[in-house]
C-alpha cells in the first residue's frame, strides 16, 4: 500500500493565521492570507481573504515611485544579498601573490595536490619556468596561454602603477612563457618523431 503525503496547496490559508477579519474596507470574509504594507515594510502585513489577497498581489509592485536609475542600483545590491562588496585587494587590504602562503600552488592552478606529478618526472630545466607560473607538468599550449595573459594583466607595470616589483615579475613570467612555450611546442613532435 503506497501512502500519500497531504500536501498543502499554494493558495492554502496560512496556518498561522490570526482569528480575524479581511483587512479590506467592507468585507466581512476571515483573513487567511498574508501580504506585505509596503516595499519598506516587508514584515508588516496587511490580513486579507483569498479574492482580496489576489487583487492586492495583482497590483503590488515593489519599484512603483522609483527611478531608473534607483531601480538599477536595488537590482545591483539584491545581487549580493544587499551585502557591501568590493574586488580583492581594495578596501585598504592589499594582498599581492606574494603575500599568500601557497607552497604547493594549490591557489594558483586550481588543482589538487593529489592530481600533482612528482617532481622527479618534471623535467629539471622546466621546474623553475613553471614554479614561476605556477602549472605543472605536463600542460598544453592553451593552459600555459590562458595562465601567461592572467599573470600578465595582474603584474604588468601600468596595472599597478608603475610598481618596480611588478615590473621585475612580468620580466620573471615572459621568461617563463618564453622556456615552457618552446619546449610544449616541441613535445608533439618529439613524441611525432619517436
Amino acid at each position: 500500500m503506497t501512502r500519500r503525503f497531504a500536501r498543502t496547496r499554494a493558495f492554502a490559508p496560512d496556518p498561522a493565521a490570526p482569528g480575524r477579519y479581511c483587512d479590506m474596507p467592507g468585507c466581512e470574509h476571515t483573513a487567511g492570507y498574508r501580504a506585505p504594507k509596503s516595499r519598506f515594510a516587508l514584515n508588516q502585513y496587511f490580513w486579507f481573504c483569498l479574492d482580496h489577497v489576489r487583487a492586492y498581489n495583482a497590483s503590488w509592485d515593489f519599484y512603483k515611485g522609483m527611478s531608473p536609475g534607483q531601480i538599477e542600483a536595488q537590482l545591483r545590491a539584491d545581487t549580493s544579498w544587499q551585502r557591501p562588496t568590493w574586488p580583492l585587494g581594495h578596501n585598504g587590504a592589499h594582498i599581492t601573490e606574494d603575500a599568500l602562503r601557497d607552497p604547493l600552488h594549490i591557489l594558483a592552478t586550481g588543482r589538487s595536490t593529489q592530481n600533482r606529478r612528482p617532481a622527479e618526472e618534471t623535467p629539471p630545466d622546466l621546474r623553475e619556468p613553471l614554479a614561476a607560473l605556477g602549472l605543472d607538468w605536463p600542460l598544453s599550449l592553451d593552459t600555459l596561454k590562458s595562465r601567461y595573459k592572467e599573470l600578465a594583466k595582474r603584474h604588468h607595470p601600468d596595472a599597478n602603477n608603475g610598481d618596480r616589483a611588478a615590473e621585475e615579475r612580468i620580466k620573471t613570467i615572459n621568461l617563463a612563457y618564453a622556456a615552457l612555450r618552446g619546449r610544449v611546442l616541441a613535445e608533439p613532435k618529439m613524441a611525432a618523431a619517436g
